[in-house]
């Protein structure tokens, strides 16, 4: 937005003075008087929600019925809460810790609760997976749409004010705001701040947001009004990482095969998304142990030598992912995330073929003149852009066609071998500049990942760009991402995989929404577009536990969010399934290769049935043990060694909590088998342990003293997994 310096007023037309607040009540006021009692807000996405902020319009409209409120806005995070006493000892003290004086969103709260006042209207595009199953007003409020299109379907739903969350710092001299955790959606909206869409822009700032640098930093005056207040840097959400299952680690094991040095990757959060960083990081620090279990897959070598590998990573990746996920940091402090991609696509091209290499010399300067993108009569924007790219030293000065630097005097003509020879000597830099190994949408994730980023040098945060979700997600610019994005893996998860090679991600066929589309559709999209890029789905084989487990991979669902004639890579546990270019016959043979044996033949008989393979058909034997114990006992034998822990990346949790989520876990999987129960049950009586040694996991739980039958139960089931969790001795 504009400032006019003779005005104090705030106006939605982009003319305003810019105000500084100290109180969201005030910005309340101050809103209201400038765009009336209809208030339509977009927020982002995750972490970058000013809570504090939006409460405040929640409230005031909840006690003024004549005001009418609409939030747009996606993933709105809540702490986690406890479904019965047990959970709820076992989460208060973690979530107390983890989450601190983190303020909660009023208008989720009431979501759930089924409060939400009629002048209030809440639509989401995109829900933490599963959170809003069953909540009638996120349902029914839901708008579909894919990531890239949210910039534009908000302004079509009249949006006219943008909140958001951002850090300050000042840079070189002058203060400067970072859209630090959110430009994915704010950089698209922004320039639709015209005449046409009349909107107040609003900042809040948090002093431990992390400030990013490149495109998140923004001059102040991109916004009308900022809220400054020490009361409102309450704890940033963190989201704790999760447990990495043996099934999840070897479908991102799987995955990492699948990643070729020198390409481009694209992943998401939550276990899979660390499986993948981890078996990446065990490629490239512990190749023997990495290959050793490669031995032991199933996987054809082939497929793998000619879309990925498993040597270590001595070109490294490039990131371009919507979120920047804390596994990216992991790989960058590895050595992994280390290809530098460049903003021009032809010097991006000349990198790729290696005539450019990040190091200057006197092949540089003829690569680019070869290349076109500098004239041999050097001109004043020639260089320029050597200076940007560090071609140049920085200090280099260029006046009527003259070149000094320091006691150094040059000319601008390049076909002139003597001075040609001089300027190499003493006028280039020595390393390309402002290159980056990742570019991402938005960020959110565990609080070490937060400090880490708040840590960074400049140059160091500098290799990382927050950019819009348009640029990110879709091919906008054809050769620059070309260039860029050289065999790229997006690797998505999905939740169900038809038997036709169709991916379900976002919700089911009742028409409740679990999730989202989000960026997948976009990814899969550019992975068809893309020479030499691949998508790649990772589908868990099954879902539930004993008698409720059901198969992922089905014979046709009623919803997908990836149609068939985009199918690409789908993953297991149980192995790989190239989809692509296939018949539908070879197809349902791949899919089957990697489902669940319980229930490959009734799979099979469906298509048969269907006619869709040939009835005399026989799934090989090889692939006919596709059982969890399989996969248990693969990934144990490396345990043991040190190798695949359940929490790769580290964890918030203690290792109390640890050994106690596990077990808690495994419980809650038992309670739904009542036979299995009773003769865990059984056992459970007849085992003796230590007292002393469980005594400080009873008293965490809150079950030293039982009170009643029921408590007694619980207590001696938990005993039993503990020690059949190796955390507890048989006495």
């Amino acid at each position: 937005m504009q400032v006019d310096e003779h005005s104090d007023t705030v106006s939605p037309t982009g003319s305003a003075a810019l105000r500084q607040l100290d109180s969201v009540e005030e910005c309340v006021d101050q809103t209201l008087a400038a765009v009336g009692s209809h208030l339509v807000i977009a927020a982002p996405l995750g972490l970058g929600k000013p809570n504090q902020l939006l409460n405040a319009f929640y409230q005031r409209a909840k006690s003024n019925p004549d005001i009418k409120l609409e939030i747009l806005t996606a993933l709105s995070l809540e702490k986690p809460t406890a479904g019965n006493q047990l959970e709820a000892n076992f989460l208060t003290p973690f979530v107390e810790r983890q989450f601190g004086n983190y303020e909660a969103l009023a208008y989720v709260q009431a979501q759930r609760s089924g409060t939400l006042p009629d002048n209030i209207r809440v639509s989401e595009f995109y829900f933490k997976a599963g959170s809003m199953k069953n909540v009638s007003d996120a349902q029914r409020n839901y708008i579909c749409t894919n990531y890239t299109f949210a910039a534009r379907d908000l302004l079509a739903r009249g949006v006219n004010v943008l909140v958001q969350m951002v850090s300050e710092k000042v840079i070189d001299g002058k203060p400067m705001l970072s859209l630090s955790c959110n430009t994915d959606v704010t950089l698209d909206l922004l320039p639709g701040l015209t005449d046409k869409h009349q909107m107040l822009a609003i900042a809040q700032v948090h002093s431990e947001l992390p400030f990013m640098y490149n495109k998140a930093m923004v001059d102040p005056a991109a916004f009308d009004m900022i809220v400054r207040n020490p009361a409102y840097n309450t704890t940033l959400f963190a989201t704790p990482n999760t447990s990495v299952s043996a099934a999840d680690a070897v479908l991102g094991f799987h995955a990492s095969m699948l990643i070729k040095d020198g390409g481009t990757l694209q992943i998401g959060i939550g276990s899979l998304g660390d499986a993948i960083t981890y078996a990446c990081m065990l490629r490239h620090q512990d190749n023997e142990a990495y290959r050793e279990f490669a031995r032991q897959s199933e996987t054809d070598m082939d497929l793998i030598e000619e879309l990925g590998g498993l040597d270590t990573f001595e070109r490294g990746l490039y990131g371009c992912s919507e979120m920047f996920v804390n596994g990216f940091l992991h790989l960058l402090r590895a050595g992994i995330l280390k290809r530098e991609v460049y903003d021009n696509d032809v010097l991006q091209s000349l990198v790729n073929k290696g005539e450019l290499s990040g190091q200057i010399d006197e092949h540089t300067l003829r690569a680019l003149l070869q290349a076109n993108l500098i004239s041999a009569t050097l001109s004043e924007q020639d260089v320029e852009f050597l200076k940007t790219w560090g071609v140049f030293s920085a200090e280099l000065m260029y006046s009527e066609q003259e070149l000094s630097l320091g006691k150094y005097s040059f000319t601008n003509d390049l076909n002139d071998a003597g001075n040609y020879r001089l300027l190499c000597e003493h006028a280039l830099g020595d390393r390309l500049k402002n290159g980056v190994v990742m570019h991402g949408g938005f960020f959110l994730g565990p609080a070490d990942f937060y400090d880490a980023l708040r840590r960074m040098t400049r140059i160091e945060s500098e290799k990382i760009a927050m950019d819009s979700v348009r640029q990110i997600n879709r091919i906008d610019n054809v050769a620059l991402h070309s260039a860029q994005r050289q065999h790229a893996r997006f690797i998505n998860t999905g939740m169900m995989v038809t038997l036709g090679g169709a991916v379900v991600s976002d919700g089911l066929e009742n028409g409740q929404v679990i999730s989202g589309v989000g960026g997948q559709y976009n990814f899969v999209a550019q992975a068809h577009e893309l020479e030499g890029a691949r998508s790649v789905i990772c589908v868990r084989s099954t879902r539930g536990t004993g008698k409720n487990i059901k198969s992922n991979i089905v014979p046709s669902y009623g919803h997908v969010t990836i149609p068939r004639h985009l199918r690409d890579i789908v993953i297991t546990e149980y192995g790989i399934a190239d989809l692509r270019a296939r018949t539908d016959e070879e197809i349902i043979k791949a899919l089957l290769n990697i489902s669940d044996s319980r229930f490959q033949y009734e799979l099979l008989g469906h298509a048969i049935a269907c006619g869709k393979i040939d009835s005399d058909y026989s799934i090989p034997l090889k692939y006919c043990n596709n059982t969890p114990d399989k996969i248990s006992e693969r990934v144990s034998v490396f345990r043991r060694k040190g190798l695949f822990p359940p929490f790769p990346l580290g964890s918030d949790f203690t290792d109390e909590e640890i050994a106690l989520g596990s077990s808690l876990r495994d419980m809650k999987a038992m309670l739904d088998e009542p036979k299995a129960m009773i003769k865990a049950l059984i056992r459970s009586f007849t085992h003796n342990i230590d007292e002393h040694e469980a005594q400080h996991y009873l008293e965490r739980i809150g079950l030293e003293h039982p009170d009643t039958p029921k408590e007694v139960i619980l207590q001696h089931l938990l005993l039993l997994e503990l020690e059949e969790h190796g955390y507890l001795r048989p006495i």
